[in-house]
């Protein structure tokens, strides 16, 4: 591969996934494209981006694309934001939908399912609470590929051994052959759609609670800024976000602003004025 033909695949990303390549990631790009060459029966890296230039061949475009995306994940990743869920959000928006009984959440970047499948758990077993309660999970990912194996639900014995207590995974998976499936009242609580987050996004409608972790990570400065104010636009007033452990908006955006008291929480910046007038929604309730 050229240098002119890996500024052009850095280019090419960016413009299509937001994705951010540093020059010292050139060996990255060999390692997960090079399959994508043999599959489409390409001779080098130089004729795949050939192929891309061509802007016709919508079906390289999409293997190019989910071949550079990380889907890292697993059942209940890092364990605190589903914490967070349990114990602050949930019952947070429980007291202030009260009269609508209505809720809505939204993983941005869902990947093969485990984090709203996580959410689902977490609201199976607070059924007790959610009588005559609509609540919405919709997950969205760039990546077909692995919304495909979303919807499925199915994973492997490795798969399932990641983040899931034994109990958790005896209550809602059954085996069939070497792997599991999570239980369809499980998987019917979930709508997977495809979604590209440095696209426009407001047909998706206002959420309550939005998980976005470990995606803005792999953009640069200005696309997180952008991505930030708009999640926050589809935020309803008192709605809540929640970024990765590595993820902040200081210094990106002043429509977010941190919880005090949750690592990871952000809410609508107007609602610190209500926090002048009386107990911000913001402070956690434990």
């Amino acid at each position: 591969m050229t240098e002119l033909d890996f500024e052009f695949l850095r280019a090419f990303l960016k413009a299509r996934s937001g994705l951010s390549l540093q020059p010292e990631k050139r060996y990255l790009v060999e390692s997960r494209l090079s399959p994508v060459c043999r599959r489409f029966k390409m001779d080098s890296l130089s004729t795949l981006v050939t192929g891309l230039k061509g802007g016709r061949d919508c079906v390289l475009e999409s293997a190019v694309i989910e071949a550079m995306t990380t889907n890292e994940t697993f059942f209940f990743r890092d364990k605190a934001p589903f914490d967070l869920f349990r114990d602050v959000l949930l019952p947070r928006y429980l007291a202030a939908r009260a009269t609508t009984r209505r809720l809505r959440i939204w993983c941005a970047a869902a990947s093969t399912g485990q984090e709203p499948y996580s959410l689902a758990m977490l609201l199976d077993e607070a059924s007790s609470r959610l009588s005559g309660w609509r609540i919405e999970i919709v997950a969205t990912d760039i990546s077909i590929e692995v919304l495909n194996k979303a919807r499925m639900g199915i994973y492997n014995q490795f798969e399932v051994q990641r983040g899931l207590s034994i109990q958790l995974l005896l209550k809602y998976f059954s085996q069939v052959g070497d792997q599991w499936q999570i239980a369809p009242r499980i998987r019917d609580m979930v709508d997977f759609r495809p979604l590209n987050l440095i696209k426009d996004f407001g047909h998706l409608g206002s959420f309550d609670i939005v998980y976005c972790r470990n995606v803005l990570i792999y953009f640069d400065s200005s696309m997180k800024s952008e991505v930030l104010n708009r999640l926050a636009g589809a935020l309803t007033p008192d709605g809540s976000i929640v970024l990765g452990a590595a993820e902040t908006v200081i210094g990106l955006t002043d429509a977010l602003v941190p919880d005090p008291a949750n690592r990871g929480l952000y809410g609508k910046c107007s609602q610190t004025a209500v926090g002048a007038r009386r107990p911000p929604l913001l402070a956690a309730s434990r």
